[in-house]
């Protein structure tokens, strides 16, 4: 399941985690679980650790989970690493 959702993030965009969740056939939970394991395998890098409050100058704004009270991964902003790097 760990490849099919970087398979679904190196398709680009913006992904919420309840999208991510249904894509996978799976919980929000377990998709906040494998994001923060594949950061730690140096997949993924956190871009902000919370929503500042400022969403609405923000180019994301009503795409991303980050402030939206009760979403799982609340405040949590993830980049691909590039392969490069």
């Amino acid at each position: 399941m760990l490849e099919q959702l970087l398979e679904l993030l190196r398709a680009g965009g913006t992904h919420r985690v309840q999208d991510l969740a249904r894509a996978l056939d799976t919980t929000p939970e377990m998709v906040t679980a494998m994001l923060e394991g594949l950061g730690r395998m140096g997949y993924l890098k956190p871009v902000s650790a919370s929503c500042d409050g400022e969403c609405r100058r923000c180019p994301l704004a009503g795409m991303c989970a980050a402030g939206v009270p009760g979403s799982a991964g609340q405040g949590s902003v993830w980049s691909l690493v590039d392969a490069d790097s």
